[in-house]
């Protein structure tokens, strides 16, 4: 499958708990911090449940 570059643009103090556990599933932690996943229907769902937090490129 494709990978795709996940990127923590903006802080996560006034996002909900369950945005932040998403985040911390997808593997970010600092914001600027990159990862690198597969493009799978999982990563899609949990990517649009925190779109306004991350920024999405093809790797």
């Amino acid at each position: 499958m494709a990978k795709i570059k996940i990127t923590l643009t903006k802080s996560t103090n006034n996002a909900t708990h369950k945005h932040k556990a998403t985040i911390k599933a997808l593997g970010l932690r600092k914001i600027g911090q990159a990862v690198e996943l597969e493009h799978n229907p999982a990563i899609e769902g949990m990517l649009r449940f925190v779109a306004y937090l991350v920024k999405v490129e093809e790797a």
